[in-house]
């Protein structure tokens, strides 16, 4: 597995930490300033619009973007874990449930759904998590139950349920450290979604609202002013564009590593 991914997103979470420590200010207006070009001593990514220091925004961006990420994966692969495990070991009136609640949500295109829930909630990080926490449970919970019907039949689960263990133990214990492999492999894919989710609910005004910093509503400032000042875009395009690549690479080189049968394939 490559480094490089590693090595993006170990920049972007230090870049995030730093937006948070360091005493930046993102949202300084200074009319001196007003589409400063890169480089310069006082704005070293440039100046935007009203002279606020890119630099700055961009750190500030990059924690808005950890933070919606970090959230909404850890709570969709919590419930969506959950919800597999329970249909797939389980089955019956429970596996049906779950396995209708999957395709119903599988009938909408993702962000379109994102989109609808965060209007209708309104503009916020908080109803962003939940827009998008709603929007990514099933590839969990499709991915853990698919994984539980071919795991439940295997030798160790067959005799954990003859000594007596009960439902949950055997999912606690001897489902679901086989299902982290794979549901990591998801997690990875899923940074990726949900900053480039996050990125396109600001960019239309339904996520971070102004005067706070992010990557998305930077480039819906900076697009009005793209043939005079195209910095203002390229900024958090390449940021984003290299987290997102980042992501999905890391994603690619875990399943490569984790999926034993891929492995023999390509060996």
């Amino acid at each position: 597995m490559s480094r490089l991914p590693v090595t993006l997103l170990a920049a972007w979470l230090l870049i995030a930490l730093a937006g948070q420590v360091l005493p930046l200010t993102p949202n300084e207006i200074d009319l001196e300033q007003l589409f400063a070009p890169p480089f310069s001593a006082a704005r070293p990514l440039g100046g935007d619009e009203l002279g606020r220091s890119l630099l700055d925004r961009l750190f500030t961006g990059a924690g808005i973007s950890l933070l919606v990420a970090g959230v909404s994966v850890s709570v969709s692969a919590t419930i969506g874990t959950a919800l597999g495990l329970l249909a797939g070991y389980l089955g019956g009136a429970v596996d049906r449930v779950v396995s209708r609640l999957i395709e119903i949500f599988l009938a909408f295109p993702g962000l379109l759904l994102a989109i609808a829930l965060a209007a209708f909630l309104g503009p916020g990080i908080g109803n962003v998590v939940l827009a998008l926490s709603v929007m990514g449970w099933v590839g969990y919970a499709r991915l853990a139950r698919n994984q539980v019907l071919s795991l439940r039949h295997r030798d160790h689960v067959l005799a954990a349920v003859a000594l007596g263990r009960g439902p949950v133990a055997i999912m606690r214990l001897h489902l679901l450290p086989l299902l982290l492999a794979p549901l990591l492999v998801e997690a990875s894919y899923g940074v990726a979604s949900a900053v480039i989710a996050e990125a396109g609910l600001s960019f239309l005004g339904l996520g971070v609202q102004p005067p706070q910093a992010s990557w998305g509503s930077m480039i819906r400032e900076g697009v009005r002013y793209l043939l005079v000042a195209p910095h203002l875009v390229l900024a958090p395009g390449i940021a984003l564009s290299l987290v997102v690549l980042a992501a999905n690479r890391l994603g690619d080189g875990l399943r490569d590593r984790l999926d034993s049968r891929l492995s023999r394939t390509y060996a």
